[in-house]
């Protein structure tokens, strides 16, 4: 019995791998066009291209554009290698079966103000994966580029409890909501990557309901990246996210603080957080040696708010107002269920999910004054 168990979790561990490697593989080679088509890398679009792979375009003096890959490579041998030209590259989703796979990339040209979607269809052919074909289409964009980095927790626990906790949704798509209207792209991060436990959906909040089923944004809450994946140098601020999970994983987390610290200091980014979202916070520092929240006016959720008799409060490993204040930050909050922000320099806080929209706005005119 026990040999059939651990065969049963070998497979089962193997197949994980399995899908990983291969999420990975196809990742590299759509990152492969990407970087050859934003950096003009002819060999690196070669790598991602089936030879006789085919590009289905628009054209506006005929109904379809047929381009072979050769022919759509040499356009990128005329700029300069290795020199940005002002395509900023993403992906969007991935699917795939057995050796074959679909996927999404969004391509920003924010100087011409334009967007496109590329749509692929890859094999994977004598072991390697290749696009085997693509199309694309366009829109005017408001998309700047400007990315912010949103910080999610793993955690589906209270701790080592039974409790099941999760990151707030609501705050999740009041901020998101508002960076992508006002042209901002974002990103997620979380301490080990992959799918997060999302808490409080109510599909009775219209927006809620808009996101839960956009099929582009779950992608993303289902695959977070991990900090080892992230390049500070690409964010304009970082917003830590609240909900239960906030508590666990990620205050404590190194490399979490180094990128944010960075985001901070050497990009002249913001720090935001929200509510629980706060616990994040807590524990980072300047180059000096001084924690961040020391001198500083910060909002989230309230010491009394909590439910001291609860069970999920024994859990805890910390209380975020106490541990600010301990640390000669000044703990600012107002009634419950109110909007409430505060801003000290390039940090931005807020009391609860009430006040995302509000942070969000107030990250933006931050960066667009520094600029």
């Amino acid at each position: 019995m026990r040999k059939i168990f651990f065969a049963i979790l070998f497979a089962l561990l193997s197949n994980l791998s399995f899908s990983q490697s291969e999420q990975a593989l196809i990742e590299n080679c759509i990152q492969n066009y990407i970087e050859g088509t934003s950096y003009n890398k002819p060999d690196s679009i070669s790598k991602a291209f089936y030879s006789d792979a085919n590009l289905f375009l628009s054209h506006k003096e005929k109904p379809l554009w047929i381009v072979p890959s050769s022919e759509y490579i040499t356009w990128f041998q005329k700029g300069k290698k290795g020199e940005f030209n002002g395509r900023i590259g993403r992906i969007i989703s991935i699917e795939y079966f057995n050796d074959i796979a679909i996927a999404k990339a969004e391509i920003l040209i924010p100087e011409k103000k334009q967007e496109f979607m590329d749509m692929f269809l890859l094999k994977k052919i004598e072991g390697e994966w290749k696009i085997i074909s693509k199309s694309a289409s366009s829109k005017t964009s408001n998309k700047s580029g400007k990315r912010i980095l949103f910080i999610v927790s793993n955690a589906h626990y209270y701790g080592n409890s039974t409790i099941s906790t999760g990151n707030s949704f609501a705050e999740i798509v009041n901020a998101y909501d508002t960076f992508i209207n006002s042209g901002y792209t974002v990103d997620f991060m979380s301490p080990k990557g992959g799918a997060i436990p999302l808490a409080y959906i109510n599909t009775s909040d219209s927006l809620q309901k808009q996101y839960l089923y956009n099929e582009d944004f779950m992608y993303a809450i289902k695959h977070t990246v991990s900090p080892k994946e992230i390049d500070y140098k690409n964010y304009k601020a970082v917003h830590y996210i609240g909900g239960g999970s906030a508590m666990y994983e990620v205050p404590e987390n190194l490399e979490i603080q180094r990128i944010s610290m960075q985001v901070y200091e050497d990009n002249n980014g913001i720090i935001s957080s929200v509510c629980h979202g706060t616990a994040g916070i807590v524990n980072l520092k300047t180059k000096n040696g001084k924690f961040l929240v020391e001198g500083k006016k910060i909002s989230g959720y309230p010491d009394s708010f909590e439910n001291q008799d609860g069970e999920y409060f024994k859990f805890f490993p910390f209380l975020i107002q106490k541990t600010i204040e301990e640390r000669g930050g000044g703990f600012k909050f107002s009634k419950r269920n109110e909007s409430y922000v505060e801003q000290d320099g390039r940090v931005v806080t807020g009391q609860n999910f009430q006040s995302s929209n509000g942070v969000a706005l107030k990250i933006i005119e931050l960066i667009e004054k520094s600029n």
